[in-house]
């Protein structure tokens, strides 16, 4: 797979994802925005909105996204659909590297915009083992479960991922699918598991899951990969700080991470298109002034 180079990768298609597209590329700054799809996430799914600037009757979300899109390739940005797998740091660590299905790129700045929270699980013992066997986090933690066994509840493109991340470490890694149905080939050294789950059990730390045919399975670790990789997971493994779901940043939507900023509703606050709107051009902004401070230092 050969590595695209962007001055500016934006993660997500949304509103706050598009306008840090449009004031970075207004600035000058070559931008690739990756998104699963235009019309994807909370905003496509409401049928009017009628509390935004600017029009005179009500827009749905499909179309408000539609429009924001083709005004910013207008202006040459790219975009691109394809399901981001990983963000890390480039091998001279100046910048970062983000994997998808069908792209490589590499980026001196990157602004997160994909939408708010990880997806978990409504079952018991999920919430009360964070930290104590479950994990969201297979590249953070992997170095905990030497020669040990574990599993990836998930069944897409990011399941898979964390999967082969955990296989070097662990002794033997799973993958259970929840009753949902495999969504793409996995290798024979990966068991596959398709029981719903019932809870995940353990003492001080998790021991195990149980299934709902009463069925039970010991483990030593559970890592949550649950659709895609949303913004908090992509933040939490490239080390940047959250406030629970929600993704850290300062006035000027900057993580702790050097060249890594956020905004919109991974950032949390206003759950708004007008919210999403303002912290995409403050992020925008940011990463072209960031780009800019890279280059005239060398």
């Amino acid at each position: 797979m050969k590595t695209e180079k962007t001055d500016l990768l934006v993660i997500g298609a949304g509103p706050a994802g598009i306008s840090a597209a449009l004031y970075a590329r207004r600035g000058g700054l070559a931008v690739t925005v990756v998104t699963k799809g235009i019309e994807t996430g909370g905003l496509a799914k409401t049928e009017k909105i009628e509390n935004y600037y600017g029009f005179a009757e009500p827009i749905s979300g499909k179309e408000l996204l539609r429009r924001g899109a083709a005004g910013a390739e207008r202006l040459g940005v790219q975009i691109v659909e394809d399901e981001l797998l990983a963000l890390s740091f480039n091998d001279t660590f100046d910048g970062f590297k983000a994997q998808a299905q069908q792209h490589e790129w590499e980026a001196p700045a990157v602004v997160l915009a994909a939408g708010a929270s990880r997806r978990t699980l409504p079952i018991p013992g999920v919430a009360e083992f964070e930290g104590r066997g479950v994990s969201y986090c297979a590249i953070c933690d992997a170095f905990f479960y030497r020669g040990k066994q574990v599993a990836v509840i998930g069944s897409g493109e990011y399941a898979l991922h964390e999967a082969q991340v955990l296989q070097p470490h662990a002794g033997k890694v799973m993958l259970l699918t929840n009753g949902e149905p495999l969504q793409v080939p996995v290798p024979d050294a990966i068991e596959v598991r398709t029981q719903k789950l019932a809870a995940v059990e353990g003492g001080d730390r998790v021991t195990g899951v149980r299934f709902e045919d009463g069925t039970e399975l010991p483990l030593d670790g559970i890592f949550l990969a649950i659709g895609t990789a949303g913004s908090s997971e992509l933040a939490r493994k490239i080390g940047a700080m959250l406030d629970g779901t929600d993704v850290k940043v300062d006035a000027q939507q900057a993580t702790n991470v050097p060249g890594l900023f956020a905004a919109g509703d991974c950032t949390g606050g206003l759950l708004q298109v007008a919210k999403a709107v303002h912290e995409g051009a403050v992020a925008g902004l940011s990463a072209l002034r960031y780009v800019r401070a890279k280059r005239s230092s060398k």
